[in-house]
């Protein structure tokens, strides 16, 4: 693509969140939503192949049917209330109706069937913006409307996603896919706590943020998007390789990385709440997405290549990366732990 064409479109991706994050009117939110979705397009249509063809076109239609959701359901809320303000939504039906939309725009369950779908068929640069990117606005919209929401439908969206996004990654070889279900069951985490909690569900999305780059950028330094070339790519760059299996297991959230975090001051939360038991089916479900983090580590350390001839295996090549940005990604997403008390105090500041 145009150096100078790619530029806009990745202005106009950020000046459509911009105008979301500021706006506290409906109809300025909703076009900048708009912006995004359409300077997202070309970038996901760019490499001219059926299947990148097939997931531009289903992510086009499942966010245009959130968008006219979201435009209808303001729509109804202005005209019973006379206003078009973020913060003034009275009638019960038009909450409902613009939280569900926004579960379709985020990829939550039960409206998750596209996201892993569209993630498969796009490349690696272009399903990191899909994945970190392109759910700011949203979230942004949620969080601004989480104090008006009903908290039973905000538990049982997050605790479906969590077991969906779980379950759903158990038999996948496709890395992609993996974590289109991680990102999933990650949301679903946050959409648990977000009425009870918005500073630690932001805390909990700038974290999923952190790793789902990282592990995005030592996908694409390894070339890998199978679980089979994963595990022979180890003869090529072992360092990557190790740092690639503890990225998988912050996702995870084991301890002492920084995915441990956010599940914690979660649990922590939802036990200071007095659901336990929800507290108990999100450990569980926890337990699902790891499983196959835990799979995937497997095939990169415990197993080696069938191959017998060395030329089958593939060489130890000078990587053409530029490895600051994967640097400063990982070192946040793996050693930020121990600074757990100093960030709440900053979000209970």
């Amino acid at each position: 693509m145009n150096p100078y064409v790619l530029t806009i479109f990745l202005l106009s991706l950020g000046l459509g969140t911009t105008l979301t994050f500021a706006s506290s009117h409906w109809l300025l939110a909703w076009m900048g939503l708009e912006i995004n979705t359409l300077a997202i397009i070309p970038l996901m249509a760019q490499q001219h192949h059926p299947r990148a063809v097939e997931a531009t076109t289903k992510y086009f239609l499942t966010q245009a049917t959130a968008a006219a959701v979201i435009l209808f359901a303001t729509t109804l809320n202005a005209w019973s209330t006379g206003e078009w303000a973020i913060h003034q939504m009275s009638s019960p039906t038009t909450i409902t109706i613009i939280m569900l939309a926004l579960s379709l725009k985020l990829g939550l369950a039960p409206t998750h069937f596209w996201l892993p779908e569209v993630l498969q068929g796009l490349n690696l640069t272009t399903g990191l913006i899909l994945s970190t990117w392109q759910k700011l606005a949203p979230f942004a919209l949620l969080l601004q409307i989480s104090p008006a929401l009903n908290s039973h439908l905000l538990i049982t969206i997050g605790l479906l996603s969590t077991f969906v996004g779980g379950w759903g990654g158990l038999n996948q070889t496709q890395l992609r896919k993996i974590l289109a279900y991680s990102s999933i069951a990650h949301l679903g985490w946050m959409v648990m706590i977000v009425k009870f909690a918005p500073s630690l569900t932001l805390l909990s999305l700038l974290i999923y943020i952190l790793m789902t780059t990282t592990a995005f950028l030592t996908f694409k330094t390894l070339s890998s998007t199978t679980m089979n070339t994963l595990a022979t790519s180890w003869t090529k760059t072992p360092v990557i390789t190790a740092l690639a299996a503890l990225a998988l297991l912050s996702l995870g959230g084991l301890p002492p990385l920084t995915g441990f975090m956010p599940k914690w001051l979660i649990l922590q939360e939802l036990v200071k709440q007095q659901l336990p038991l929800l507290a108990t089916l999100a450990a569980l479900s926890a337990l699902l997405s790891l499983y196959f983090y835990l799979r995937l580590c497997y095939a990169m350390a415990l197993t080696s290549s069938p191959n017998t001839l060395t030329a089958l295996l593939p060489w130890r090549l000078t990587q053409n990366t530029n490895p600051l940005l994967l640097s400063a990604a990982s070192m946040f997403s793996l050693m930020l732990l121990p600074l757990t008390p100093t960030i709440m105090a900053l979000l209970t500041f």
